[in-house]
């Protein structure tokens, strides 16, 4: 799979691509990123994208014509979903997550500043999302969230596929608690039955503590 990523930052994915399994899985050709910095696209001298919104609101707008302009070059290559992250997009799922791993290349829009020219998002966005109910700066930490999120569902970036799948929400609730070795720390001690292995055992007691904490945290996943 390929990430297209349009940002004014992207030396801000730098760490994020060359760490942990998205480096790994890099390495083993399962994913690429490519970022654009959609500045060098302006058609103005000193490359700027920015400018005061109509209507005399605060802040600073991008203007429509470098994102244009870049979306066009990628574009060229072949078609596919643009996704564009900001506060009025539907909230990021799971469910969301798994849509996208049957595409083979995702273009993901970050905009920064108040907004980007909506016009730009009329003509080029075929998807916008949100990452919750707050603003950040640009859209680049959900960019992340979104590759990560994505890149760990597709086949062979992990090791074990099987623990994507016992994650929380996988199955529209909330994941149980883990435990490791030691078998006691600091005078707390694992469940007695996850030491008993008895499989059978074992597995309801992880669907009951994940209906629990479902329950008294995230009734809404119930819905």
């Amino acid at each position: 799979m390929t990430f297209e990523v349009l940002s004014l930052f992207p030396d801000a994915f730098s760490g994020f691509l060359n760490t942990s399994i998205i480096a790994r899985a890099g390495e083993k050709k399962l994913l690429q990123v490519k970022l654009t910095d959609y500045r060098r696209f302006s058609l103005n001298k000193h490359h700027k994208v920015d400018d005061y919104p109509y209507g005399g609101f605060p802040g600073m707008v991008i203007q429509a014509q470098p994102i244009y302009s870049a979306l066009t070059e990628i574009l060229e290559e072949g078609n596919a979903p643009v996704v564009y992250f900001t506060p009025q997009g539907r909230p990021l799922t799971h469910k969301i997550l798994e849509s996208y791993t049957f595409y083979k290349r995702i273009i993901l829009l970050c905009g920064h500043y108040k907004e980007i020219d909506q016009r730009v998002r009329d003509l080029c966005v075929s998807d916008e999302i949100s990452l919750g109910d707050y603003v950040l700066s640009g859209g680049e930490i959900p960019a992340i969230a979104f590759i990560d999120g994505v890149s760990r569902l597709l086949p062979g970036v992990l090791s074990d596929l099987e623990s994507a799948n016992s994650d929380s929400f996988s199955n529209k609730g909330l994941g149980f608690p883990c435990y490791t070795r030691p078998e006691i720390f600091l005078g707390l001690s694992v469940p007695e039955v996850l030491l008993s292995g008895n499989h059978k055992e074992v597995m309801n007691w992880a669907l009951e503590q994940g209906k629990h904490l479902t329950e008294t945290r995230r009734p809404d996943l119930k819905n």
